[in-house]
């Protein structure tokens, strides 16, 4: 296909596949002037939630355990094993939390009994035989990072202590410093944890039902951590969240709770009450749980974007996507993190934690929405630049936690906070500004690798190589390289060069070189291409892929959104509206406001 502009042919297909995409996610706005999305449901979280409830109260939450049962039976892998996702290949972890939660539960029948035979020849096959090899393997795909390897051997020895075939004993499952909860939360980035700064709540939990299981013989550890009980609890009661959910997450949640009911009772705890009733709510009418309620913070601040790529009006009711954005600024400081005002999560409810990613979609949203919101974006800015790191890089939490993957910096999120410091010039002093824009800069060199991508941190692709998602992770860098007006740095031209050589024959992009294109993927190829059509090859690049995208939605493809997300401790999921939102922003800019298509 030669560069010239697009034929009159291409340009209606183009036009209308992006209208369509727009007409849908304009249907997806609430009438609060917000986006909500769907999650996908998670057979991971439906086996914590299973197991929690049942520890709870078997009796009385019947319905729903034999529901989510059910659930998983109907949605195992062929393999017999389960993934985080109905569209996941089967993992250890998540197989060994649905045994776990089987046994639990006692639910009978032939297709439960079926589905638990059929899941211990799959982890035989993936992981020997019941015992210590199989915990070996578990521990050995988590490496130093504790925060799910722990949890997950906790829910299994709970399972073995109702069931008969002992799977995992407590002397296999690892102690945590549950005591150390008692220190200030500043001195805890300094202990070197072996868990990750938003799992204070399973360190707690967890931790002081191992220590009551298999007290250390150290007097005087034991001493201090049987001081320290009534003191963590206390921290435990003080960080949840009027929700009832850790972080609004279900598996974090139902860790903690389990942990609870199998210390003293589901009615000894107010902190295990509320957990529960944060299960409850969270079930789904088919049986099944999502890893979380909802992102409605991050996909607002994404659909804004999308629409506002485009040229066209960012939001339905602009003002008030604005007012809903802003009422969702954190204005006090966080209990968990212990975060300054100034930033947003994720999402609008009460569990969730202030982060860089969703702090920056804020940010530009606003930029788009509401110029005259210097004093909110003003906070806003300034909490990035308290949150960026020595190395010159964003983390996503907490500052100086480096020791874990997920509390490192990461180059999709600098290059977000990057972008949205740069558009709020007059928010903060000038020279403030361009020092950490510069050491942002620096950093995002430095993590380039050498074939020319950068590795995002919150995204991935199941079937790459280390599951890393280079596509992603060089498309994001690329947009703020556009924002700034430096496409032709060595390093952007590099990033280029790579997404032109991964792209498919077909003209889709897959999560790296090879793999199957998908609408998310290669979407975020082309958004990121589009405005960088200047250099050799690329508006070609563009066009084949908006083509491939434009063939997708005429055949359905927005409906079927890919598991491309990480959530927290990799835990994969998909967003219904991540191919709507991205499609929208990748044919928005490729059109342009002429709907000319770069001619």
């Amino acid at each position: 296909m030669s560069a010239s502009p697009p034929s009159g042919e291409d340009l209606g297909r183009l036009r209308a596949a992006y209208a369509e995409g727009r007409r849908r996610l304009l249907g997806e706005c609430r009438p609060d002037a917000h986006w909500e999305g769907r999650l996908s449901s998670s057979a991971l979280s439906t086996a914590t939630a299973v197991s929690a409830l049942t520890l709870v109260s078997r009796e009385r939450h019947a319905a729903l355990i034999a529901a989510g049962v059910r659930w998983l039976a109907s949605h195992q892998n062929p393999d017999g094993g389960w993934g985080d996702t109905p569209d996941s290949p089967s993992n250890l972890p998540t197989t060994m939390l649905v045994q776990a939660a089987l046994r639990l539960s006692a639910v009978s029948g032939p297709q439960v009994g079926a589905a638990a035979n059929r899941a211990e020849e799959h982890l035989r096959r993936a992981a020997g035989p019941e015992g210590p090899g199989r915990v070996a393997a578990l521990r050995e795909a988590y490496g130093a990072d504790r925060t799910f390897a722990v949890p997950i051997l906790t829910n299994c020895a709970l399972a073995a202590e109702a069931a008969a075939p002992a799977s995992v004993r407590w002397n296999a499952v690892p102690s945590l410093p549950f005591e150390l909860a008692c220190l200030p939360r500043f001195l805890l980035r300094w202990l070197r944890l072996g868990v990750v700064s938003y799992a204070l709540p399973a360190l707690i939990a967890i931790g002081q039902l191992v220590d009551r299981r298999r007290a250390t013989r150290n007097p005087f550890l034991w001493l201090t951590r049987r001081l320290a009980r009534g003191p963590s609890l206390r921290r435990l009661e003080a960080i949840q969240p009027a929700s009832g959910g850790f972080l609004e997450a279900v598996p974090l949640t139902s860790f903690v709770v389990m942990s609870l009911a199998a210390l003293g009772g589901a009615d000894s705890s107010e902190v295990c009450g509320r957990g529960v009733a944060f299960i409850l709510r969270a079930a789904r009418p088919d049986g099944s749980w999502p890893i979380d309620l909802d992102l409605s913070c991050w996909l607002t601040s994404l659909s804004v974007a999308a629409l506002r790529a485009g040229g066209g009006e960012p939001a339905p009711e602009p003002e008030a996507t604005a007012a809903w954005l802003l009422a969702r600024q954190h204005t006090e400081r966080h209990p968990y993190t212990g975060s300054p005002p100034g930033a947003w999560a994720w999402t609008g409810l009460p569990g969730g934690v202030p982060d860089a990613d969703d702090t920056a979609g804020a940010l530009l949203a606003l930029a788009a929405l509401r110029r005259d919101a210097t004093p909110q974006a003003g906070l806003g800015v300034r909490w990035l630049l308290g949150l960026q790191n020595r190395d010159g890089g964003w983390p996503t939490f907490c500052r100086g936690w480096g020791r874990l993957p997920f509390d490192r910096s990461a180059p999709d999120l600098t290059a977000h906070a990057v972008r949205a410091i740069t558009a709020w010039p007059a928010a903060i002093d000038e020279g403030r500004q361009r020092r950490a824009v510069a050491r942002g800069l620096d950093y995002l060199r430095g993590a380039q690798r050498p074939d020319g991508y950068w590795v995002p941190l919150w995204f991935g692709n199941q079937s790459a190589q280390g599951q890393e998602n280079p596509v992603y992770g060089t498309s994001r860098v690329l947009a703020a390289y556009r924002d700034l007006g430096l496409a032709g740095v060595p390093e952007a031209v590099r990033g280029v060069e790579f997404l032109l050589e991964a792209q498919n024959a077909d003209g889709s992009w897959g999560g790296d070189r090879g793999l199957p294109g998908t609408v998310e993927e290669t979407a975020l190829a082309v958004e990121a291409l589009a405005g960088l059509r200047g250099q050799a090859g690329v508006r070609d690049a563009c066009l084949r892929g908006a083509l491939w995208l434009a063939g997708c939605v005429a055949d359905g493809g927005l409906d079927e959104p890919a598991p491309i997300g990480l959530y927290f401790a990799r835990l994969w999921y998909s967003e219904m509206l991540y191919p709507i939102i991205w499609t929208v922003a990748a044919l928005g800019r490729l059109l342009g406001p002429d709907g000319r298509g770069g001619a």
